[in-house]
């Protein structure tokens, strides 16, 4: 099974080290020096890890066979892809592959259907669930601990505790003190607005 572990950013320095977005828990296992990674676009790769090294707080790898920043610029915005056993587990409990937490139902704590999740989405700040919806639709969920309360694998099922907005349309009504305010301003019935009509 193939694991997408990091995405190549930009070349630094001269002698052809690149940073590299991580995309996994593990990236002394999947991203050390010695492993050898497929990649997208397959004509990149695969590519060898030569060295790595932690410079303010990014990593940064050099590969077997790039030795300047021309060989380092080709490969940006390259994945960079692992293989893995799929008996495989993360050795932290509270860890996920993402092929584990793939096509989990999501839910309510009632139980009340969300949808599926049918990608996972991994950004620098926290990772993303992205969720079909009975109707078709997408919505996204921070798969973080106050969020995602529980995972299921036997059940097959992703718990949640969703803040107001999150999977609905609903807005936050706006307080008293600031309708009565907008009142005051623009003569308005109290109602006020809501949603992106109120950013603008």
């Amino acid at each position: 099974m193939q694991l997408v572990v990091g995405r190549i950013g930009r070349a630094h320095g001269i002698k052809g080290e690149v940073t590299v977005e991580v995309r996994t828990d593990e990236p002394e296992l999947r991203l050390g020096t010695g492993a050898v990674l497929t990649t997208d676009p397959a004509a990149t790769g695969p590519l060898t890890i030569a060295a790595g090294r932690v410079h303010s707080g990014r990593l940064l790898l050099r590969f077997e066979g790039v030795a300047d920043r021309t060989g380092a610029e080709a490969l940006r915005n390259t994945l960079l892809i692992a293989d893995v056993d799929p008996e495989e587990l993360p050795e932290a409990e509270d860890e996920y592959y993402d092929h584990q937490l793939m096509d989990l139902d999501v839910v309510l704590a009632d139980g009340t259907e969300v949808g599926r999740i049918t990608e996972i989405s991994h950004l620098a700040s926290q990772d993303l669930f992205i969720v079909e919806r009975p109707d078709g639709t997408e919505v996204m969920i921070p798969f973080v601990e106050e969020i995602v309360t529980e995972i299921d694998l036997e059940e097959q099922r992703a718990v949640i505790n969703p803040p107001p907005g999150l999977i609905d349309d609903r807005a936050e009504v706006a307080s008293s003190r600031e309708a009565d305010e907008a009142d005051e301003a623009g003569g308005t019935d109290g109602a006020g607005e809501t949603g992106e009509e109120a950013a603008k």
